[in-house]
C-alpha cells in the first residue's frame, strides 16, 4: 500500500536530457553542452543547486520545444560539476524525487518549470515484500547473464530495504530502451512498478538465454571447423611428405574438366569454380554447393555422341515391326534420316505427334530412337506449371538442381539422343512462371544451340538433339510454341487397322505377359472384331489391349486350376463368357426418321464421336432453351441457327410471327459431358427446322459444319476422326462442308468406298439432303406443339424483341 501526501509546487530551472532517464536516489554523471542547458545549470548552481531533469522524446533534436519533453521527470541535487577544456560541463547529479510538470517558461534563455512534487509514503505489505523478493531474484539472473554489467557492483547497488528505492535502483541499471525506462519512471505505485519490472526482467532474461545458447553453438561450430581445417592441412602435409599428394581429388577434378570436351568459355568457368573450391574449408556449406555444381558440369555430356544408324532400309524395317499403319509418320522419319546422310551438320528436328490417346505417339518416338541407334529419354510435362522445371533453379537457392532438360541429357549421356516431351499440351501456368515460354528456346532450331539452364548458368548446345513432342490436342498449346514444331497428326485407327494391331502386337504381348502361349489361347479375326465393336469405343487401342489382357488372365486362371485345359479359341459366340454383356452397340440405334432429331459428328481428345440433337416445341413466349452442358460457342451456333430459320420463315411456310407464341427446347444428350465448338451449327439448324416444319430428319445420315447467319456452311476440323466415328456406328451417309473436300485424302480408301460423302456450301443444300422430303412453302403444316408440361432449363435465351 502507498499514500500520496499533499502535492507541493516548486519553480526550478529545468534541463532536457537525451538518451537517459534519471531515477530518484540514483547518482548519474553526464555532459552538458547545449547553451540553454548550460544556462539552466548555472542558474541552479547559483541557487539551491537543485534542477529538474526530464527526458526529451527525440534525442536528435538539439533545441526541443516544451511539447517534445516528457511531462514526468526527476528533481535532482547537483553533487559536482566540472568545466571541461572544450567548454562543456561534466556534472554529477543525484535524483531526489519524482515530479510532474505544471508549466514551462523559456523567457530567460533556458527552461524554468513549475513542477508538482508528489511525495509517496510506502506502507509494508506481504504483496510488496513478495514482489520485491521476486524482482531481486530475477535481477540477479539478469546480471549474471549480461556481459556488460559488473555483478558485484550492480548487486551491491540494489541491496536496499525500501521497495520503492529497490524498484528505482533496478530500473536505472536495466539495459532497455529509454521509452520503457520512462514508462517505469511514470509509475508512482511501488507495487505496480515492481510488477512491471518483473515482466521486463523475465523477457530480457529469456532473450539473454537465447543469445547465450546461440553464441555457444556458434563457438562450438567454429572450433569444430578450425579443428577440421587443421587436421586437413596436416593430412595434406603428411601426404605430400609421403609422395601421395600429386593425385589429390581436386587435381582429378581439374583433369576431368580439361578432358571433358567443354567449350572454352564453359571450361574457363568450371576452372574458376574449382579455384574457389580450393580456397574453401572442405566442410563448409558453400564448399558442398560448389562441389555439386562441378559434379553436374562434368556429368552432362559435352561431346560424346551415339553413332547413328543411317541405313534407311533397316530403319524402315524397325518402324514396320513396331507399328502397323501410320504411313505418313514413317515417311517423315525416313525423310529425316535421308537428310542426315546428305547434310554434314543438319539442325535438330522438332516433331510434334498429335492424336487421341492410345494411337502410339510415345511408342513411335521410342521406335525412332531404336531405328536411328540413338539414346532415348522421356520427360512428362503433364501438370507442369513451374518454369524452373524446364530451366532449373539458380544456385542461390538451397537444394537447387538443373531443370528437366539438363537432367535428361545427363541421363542420356550423349549429345544427340531422341528426347520425348510427353503431354506438352497439358502444361499450365501460375505465379512461378510459364513453362511453355521456357520451352520456346528449347524447341527453336535457331536458338537451342545456346540453351541456358539457370543452375549451370552456361550455354549448352541442344541442336543435335531430336526432340519429339506428343499431345492430344493443339488448341491448348500456345501458338508461338506450335510455330516452332512440325506437327504430324496421328488420327484414330480404322477397324481393319485395329484388327491387324491386335493380331500382330497386342495378343502376342499379352500372351507373354500372362504366361500363356498360342497352344493355350488363340483369337479368331471375328472374335477380335467382336471385341472392337462391342467392348471398346476409342480411337486408339489401349482399351482393346485391356480387354485382351482380361481374357488372357481368365484363361491363365483356368489353366492353373486344370492343367489339361483344352485350347481356348475366342470367337464372337464365347467373348461374353469372359467379358460379360456387351458394352457398346456397333450400329446407330435410331431406325426411324423422326421430327426434330438430327445426328451430328463431333471431335474430342479421344477421337470422333456421334452426337444426336433433339428439338421440341412448346407453347410459350419465344424462348430458346439449350441444355446438355453446351459451351459458349455451341450456344452461339444455336442462336445463329435460330436467326437463320427466322430470316427464311417465308420459304419454310411459317408465319412471320411464329416465334412469338412458341418456346423451342434444344437438347444434346449425354448431358453430363461438356460440349463446345462451332461444328454442330448445321446439326442444330436442321433439328430446329425439322421441329418447326414437322418434316422428319433421315436417321441414316450424319452431318458436321459451321453455319453463318446467311446460311453459308463453313469448314471444320477432325474430318477423318468424324468419318471413322460415323463408319464405326454404321452411318454411311455424311454431309460435309465443300471446303473440307481436301481433307478426304486423309481418309483410308476402304472407309471412303463404304461411305457416301455429300459436300455442301449452303444450309439449303443441307436441308434438301437431310429432311425426309423437300421444303415447300405450301406443303408445310402449322407447327405443332408438344403436350404442355413444365420444362425447367438451366440456360434460357430470349429471341423475341
Amino acid at each position: 500500500m502507498f499514500n500520496r501526501e499533499k502535492p507541493e509546487l516548486k519553480r526550478v530551472p529545468m534541463m532536457p536530457v537525451r538518451e537517459i532517464v534519471i531515477f530518484p536516489q540514483m547518482m548519474n554523471p553526464f555532459i552538458v553542452g547545449r547553451e540553454a542547458s548550460v544556462r539552466a545549470l548555472e542558474e541552479a548552481l547559483a541557487g539551491e543547486k537543485r534542477i529538474f531533469l526530464a527526458t526529451q522524446h527525440d534525442a536528435s533534436v538539439d533545441d526541443p520545444r516544451s511539447d517534445e519533453i516528457y511531462q514526468v521527470g526527476t528533481l535532482a541535487n547537483i553533487v559536482q560539476s566540472v568545466k571541461l577544456p572544450d567548454g562543456n560541463i561534466k556534472v554529477l547529479v543525484e535524483g531526489s524525487e519524482r515530479a510532474k510538470i505544471v508549466q514551462i517558461s523559456n523567457d530567460e534563455g533556458f527552461f524554468r518549470a513549475t513542477i508538482r512534487l508528489i511525495p509517496i509514503k510506502t506502507e509494508p505489505s506481504p504483496q510488496l515484500e513478495q514482489a520485491a523478493s521476486r524482482v531481486t531474484g530475477l535481477f540477479e539472473q539478469y546480471v549474471k547473464l549480461s556481459q556488460s554489467l559488473n555483478y558485484e557492483t550492480v548487486i551491491s547497488a540494489v541491496r536496499v530495504d525500501d521497495p520503492a528505492k529497490l524498484a528505482d535502483a533496478i530500473a536505472s541499471n536495466l539495459q532497455i530502451p529509454v521509452e520503457e525506462k520512462q514508462e517505469l519512471l511514470e509509475i508512482f505505485d511501488p507495487l505496480e512498478r515492481l510488477n512491471r519490472i518483473g515482466e521486463i526482467l523475465e523477457s530480457e532474461t529469456e532473450k539473454l538465454n537465447v543469445d547465450r545458447s546461440i553464441n555457444t553453438r556458434v563457438k562450438r561450430q567454429m572450433e569444430r571447423a578450425q579443428k577440421e581445417y587443421y587436421l586437413n592441412e596436416k593430412m595434406k602435409a603428411i601426404q605430400k611428405e609421403l609422395g601421395r599428394g600429386e593425385a589429390s581429388e581436386l587435381d582429378q577434378l581439374k583433369k576431368k574438366i580439361e578432358t571433358s570436351g567443354m567449350p572454352k568459355e564453359v571450361q574457363d568457368k568450371a576452372l574458376q569454380e574449382l579455384k574457389r573450391l580450393e580456397m574453401m574449408p572442405p566442410m563448409s556449406a558453400e564448399s558442398t554447393v560448389s562441389r555439386n555444381y562441378l559434379d553436374w558440369m562434368l556429368a552432362v555430356p559435352w561431346k560424346k555422341r551415339s553413332r547413328e544408324i543411317r541405313d534407311i532400309k533397316r530403319a524402315e524395317e524397325i518402324l514396320n515391326e513396331d507399328h502397323y499403319g501410320l504411313e505418313k509418320i514413317k515417311e517423315r522419319i525416313l525423310e529425316f534420316l535421308a537428310v542426315r546422310q546428305l547434310v554434314k551438320n543438319p539442325k535438330g528436328s522438332i516433331l510434334c505427334f498429335v492424336g487421341p490417346p492410345g494411337v502410339g505417339k510415345t511408342s513411335l518416338a521410342m521406335s525412332i530412337g531404336k531405328a536411328t541407334g540413338r539414346k532415348f529419354v522421356r520427360v512428362s510435362l503433364g501438370g507442369v506449371r513451374d518454369e524452373a522445371e524446364i530451366r532449373g533453379h539458380r544456385r542461390t537457392y538451397i537444394g537447387a538442381l538443373p531443370g528437366q532438360i539438363i537432367q535428361m541429357m545427363r541421363k542420356a549421356g550423349t549429345v544427340n539422343p531422341v528426347f520425348v516431351l510427353d503431354e506438352v499440351d497439358k502444361m499450365s501456368t501460375d505465379f512461378r512462371g510459364d513453362p511453355s515460354a521456357a520451352l520456346m528456346e528449347v524447341l527453336d532450331p535457331e536458338l537451342n544451340h545456346a540453351f541456358t539452364d539457370h543452375y549451370l548458368d552456361v550455354e549448352y548446345d541442344l541442336s543435335k538433339v531430336m526432340f519429339v513432342c506428343t499431345a492430344n490436342v493443339l488448341h491448348t498449346i500456345p501458338q508461338p510454341l506450335q510455330d516452332r514444331m512440325e506437327v504430324l497428326r496421328l488420327p484414330g485407327y480404322t477397324e481393319q487397322e485395329k484388327l491387324e494391331i491386335a493380331r500382330r502386337f497386342l495378343a502376342p504381348k499379352q500372351h507373354e505377359a500372362n504366361g500363356i502361349t498360342e497352344q493355350n489361347l488363340t483369337f479368331t479375326e471375328e472374335g477380335i472384331l467382336h471385341l472392337i465393336r462391342h467392348y471398346t469405343h476409342e480411337a486408339g487401342v489401349r482399351n482393346l489391349e485391356r480387354e485382351i489382357a482380361n481374357i488372357c488372365r481368365k484363361v491363365a486362371r483356368k489353366l492353373v486350376i486344370d492343367k489339361s485345359l483344352p485350347k481356348v479359341e475366342i470367337t464372337p459366340a464365347n467373348v461374353s463368357d469372359y467379358l460379360g454383356i456387351l458394352k457398346f452397340r456397333d450400329v446407330w440405334a435410331e431406325k426411324k426418321n423422326e421430327v426434330g432429331l438430327a445426328v451430328g459428328l463431333a471431335w474430342t481428345e479421344v477421337g470422333g464421336q456421334v452426337l444426336s440433337t433433339e428439338a421440341t416445341l412448346m407453347q410459350g413466349k419465344g424462348r430458346l432453351t439449350l441444355t446438355g452442358k453446351l459451351g459458349d460457342v455451341m450456344q452461339e451456333s444455336a442462336q445463329a441457327a435460330m436467326s437463320y430459320v427466322r430470316s427464311r420463315s417465308h420459304l419454310f411456310g411459317l408465319p412471320k410471327d411464329f416465334y412469338r407464341h412458341l418456346d423451342i427446347h434444344v437438347h444434346v444428350p449425354e448431358g453430363a459431358i461438356p460440349k463446345d465448338g462451332p461444328s454442330a451449327g448445321i446439326t442444330l439448324c436442321t433439328s430446329i427446322a425439322s421441329a418447326l416444319t414437322r418434316i422428319p430428319v433421315r436417321c441414316d445420315l450424319a452431318m458436321t459444319g459451321e453455319i453463318t447467319l446467311r446460311g453459308k456452311v463453313l469448314p471444320i476440323g477432325g474430318v477423318k476422326e468424324k468419318l471413322l466415328a460415323a463408319h464405326r456406328l454404321g452411318l454411311r451417309t455424311v454431309i460435309l462442308p465443300r471446303d473440307n473436300e481436301k481433307d478426304l485424302a486423309d481418309v483410308p480408301p476402304e472407309i471412303q468406298s463404304q461411305m457416301s460423302v455429300k459436300l455442301v456450301e449452303t444450309m439449303d443444300e443441307v436441308l434438301l439432303l437431310a429432311l425426309e422430303r423437300p421444303l415447300e412453302a405450301s406443303s408445310v403444316p402449322a407447327p405443332e406443339v408438344a403436350p404442355s408440361y413444365d420444362t425447367a432449363a438451366p440456360q434460357d435465351n430470349e429471341f423475341t424483341n
